[in-house]
Parts: structure tokens; sequence; C-alpha cells
């Protein structure tokens, strides 16, 4: 059981984690999935603590909260730790992407597998130039915005990835709450107007670049 103040209560009844909770968990997982890549059988929380920079001491609490998942003097078993973190997360479904904008950075997320390691796949790529609906992406074929809501509707999609610029990224967003997509991944530097139960985050480098100079600054 995780501890009261990790968690709070959802419209459902069930447990809702906090936000930090949530986003070392998903920290975790990142490293443990690299480490399957390599092999690993084991891993320490002194190891999950220099590649996260989080506290030994509080990864051990975060993970001892849902369960006893480690050993002592030989750490926590790498597959068994990535299920449960999946599970505790609500990933262990696949859950499937709609990728906006065929350009330099759309191909990148296209062609990597950072989203299918946590269990998403990209599933549609679109885009409104006429250049490029038709071209080849990865292993999509680029799809026209006027295809959005069948495709959506189709593929069962609850992602939209937004790589597009920042002057198209509102009226992408509007068209994507109303064809139901609920969670949106902005790439862009636009800050979105949504309705309260659309989920928005947005991946600015320059963000991550300013939080990691105040670090280094301090």
């Amino acid at each position: 059981m995780a501890f009261p103040e990790d968690v709070t209560e959802a419209p459902d009844g069930a447990e809702r984690l906090s936000l930090g909770v949530a986003a070392r968990l998903s920290r975790y997982l990142q490293v443990l999935r690299q480490a399957q890549k390599e092999g690993r059988v084991t891993i320490s929380s002194q190891e999950l603590s220099t590649w996260t920079h989080v506290n030994s001491t509080q990864i051990r609490r975060d993970l001892s909260g849902f369960g006893k998942f480690g050993k002592r003097g030989v750490g926590y078993q790498v597959d068994s730790l990535v299920s449960q973190i999946r599970r505790i997360l609500g990933t262990t479904e696949q859950h499937n992407i709609a990728l906006f904008g065929a350009g330099h950075l759309g191909k990148a997320i296209a062609s990597s597998d950072i989203f299918a390691d946590h269990g998403f796949r990209v599933v549609a790529v679109f885009d409104n130039d006429l250049g490029k609906v038709g071209s080849r992406v990865g292993d999509h074929i680029v799809r026209h915005m006027d295809e959005l809501r069948e495709i959506v509707e189709q593929e069962d999609i609850v992602v939209g990835v937004l790589a597009v610029p920042s002057a198209a990224a509102q009226s992408l967003a509007e068209v994507l709450v109303e064809a139901g997509v609920r969670i949106i991944f902005n790439y862009s530097d636009a800050l979105l107007a949504v309705p309260a139960e659309v989920t928005v985050h947005t991946s600015s480098p320059a963000v991550d670049l300013l939080y990691a100079l105040y670090f280094y600054l301090t």
C-alpha cells in the first residue's frame, strides 16, 4: 500500500499517485528498461539513484510503499520491477498514439523506440503538407489531416503528439479534442488552451535547460 501522502482519490474512488511519485516511478522505469536492454538481471537502489539523481532512500521508500520488491544485498530483479512499475502506472496495456508533423522532429520521433519501450505505439502519422502526404515516415505512410477523425476512432488513439510549428499547435489541439483525444504531448512552444478533462504535457528543451542550469548555478 502506498504512503497516504503519495496518493489522492480519483473521481471514481481509485487511488491516484501524486505527481512527484508518478514522475519518479517513470524515471525509474526508463533506467530499468535500459538495464533490460543491457541484459541486467538485478539493479540496486544506489545504481537507480546514480542514473535518476533521486536519493536512494527516496527510491526505497517509493518502491516499498507498493510492496516488497527488493532483497537486501541483492537489489531489485529488473524484469519483475519493470512489470510492477508498469502495473502501478497503469501502462501494462498497449496504448495507441497519433503523431502530427512529418518534418525532421516527427521523423525522429517516429523512428525512435522511446514510446514503444513504455507500451505506447505510434499507429498513424499526419501532416497538412501535400508534399509529405503519401510519403513514408518510419513504418507509416503519412496521412492528410482530413483522415484524423476516422483514424482516431478506428485505431482507438488516446494520445496525440504534436511535432508541428507553434502557430499550428492550438488549432490542431482543438481538432484533436473534438475527435476525442484526451492526452496531448506538445513539442511546440505554444501554450495550449484545452478543456479541463484534457491533459497536456509540453516538452520544451529550453525549459529543461533552464532547470538544469538552475541546479548547476546553485
